[in-house]
């Protein structure tokens, strides 16, 4: 019988580099307000943000990406020449074919990669992380570049005000590479199909959202869902120095760091709020979180940060990561 060859990789892997790009023209609650029955003070007490950022009618997600993820390579020091893959994670361009990945890859000047999008909504980035992590070590892939990116304003009815004042444009990127020890965990991923119309595109057009569902959903599910992350780590919640989750709600990321600290975690933990001045950015907001808590100083390299993204489908994924 014939026996094929198979491919054996790193032994484990990690974050090499990270980076992000928001458009300029900053959207605050009282710029709402003036196109909706809304206010600061409103908007503020229910989800946490303050400010978000809207790109023109002109950018594109793949521009996004593509600053993104150049800016992860030059944070890593890498060339593009040492990319064989490249994974964008997102829910919201424009048509299923062309991919982004394909296009983004081209313009950052990776040449011939494997490149392919990711739809798991939120939960994105977890997901592409973990599918880069396990490419590395199982040999089919030497460093891969996943760039999570979203231009959600194309996809919300400007007069919707449940889901106008969340929503918000983005793309964060992390170079993923070999390791000789593990910087990152294994993902723990699922998802609750029976829940699928809590969160869907409404006549193919408009981002549809049951809140109060997907609010319960996510403060009583998320924080196991955490712990069974930490678990496969090897870890318990003191051990955590940061906590990530999607910047959804700035409700829910309370909702599961109190949940986390109720179960062991330090005070001294620190949170991302992220969302206060970005928005839900879905599949962006997890490494864009990463990236400015970096700039900011409120997260260092070394740091074990805990990550966890939830959303349509409705699925979930996380993993641990030591910070780069």
């Amino acid at each position: 019988m014939t026996e094929l060859r198979l491919t054996t990789g790193a032994k484990a892997s990690r974050i090499l580099g990270v980076g992000s790009f928001q458009p300029e023209r900053v959207v605050t609650n009282d710029d709402l307000s003036e196109i909706m029955d809304t206010s600061d003070q409103w908007i503020r007490d229910r989800v946490g943000i303050i400010e978000r950022r809207f790109a023109d009618k002109d950018t594109l997600l793949v521009d996004m990406a593509v600053e993104a993820g150049t800016r992860a390579l030059a944070d890593a020091g890498a060339d593009p020449s040492e990319v064989d893959t490249v994974i964008v994670p997102n829910c919201t361009m424009p048509s299923p074919i062309p991919n982004a990945a394909a296009q983004v890859a081209d313009r950052i000047g990776v040449k011939a990669p494997g490149a392919f999008d990711l739809n798991a909504a939120c939960a994105g980035f977890c997901y592409g992380l973990g599918v880069a992590s396990d490419l590395i070590r199982a040999g089919s892939a030497k460093k891969v570049l996943v760039i999570g990116a979203e231009k959600l304003t194309d996809s919300v009815d400007p007069t919707d005000r449940a889901n106008a004042i969340i929503f918000a444009d983005g793309a964060g990127a992390a170079l993923v590479g070999p390791s000789d020890e593990p910087h990152i965990s294994p993902v723990v991923w699922g998802s609750a199909g029976d829940l699928v119309e809590t969160i869907y595109m409404r006549d193919h057009r408009y981002i549809y959202q049951e809140g109060q569902a997907v609010f319960r959903w996510a403060t009583t599910k998320i924080a196991p869902i955490a712990f069974d992350v930490l678990k496969a780590a090897g870890l318990t919640p003191s051990d955590v120095d940061v906590l990530i989750p999607h910047q959804a709600n700035l409700r829910i990321v309370e909702a599961i760091a109190k949940k986390l600290r109720a179960a062991g975690a330090r005070e001294d933990m620190v949170v991302a709020d992220d969302i206060k001045y970005s928005g839900n950015t879905s599949s962006a907001s997890i490494p864009m979180a990463l990236d400015h808590m970096r700039k900011a100083g409120t997260v260092k390299s070394g740091d074990v940060a805990l990550i966890v993204g939830f959303g349509a489908g409705l699925s979930y994924a996380g993993q641990v990561i030591i910070c780069p």
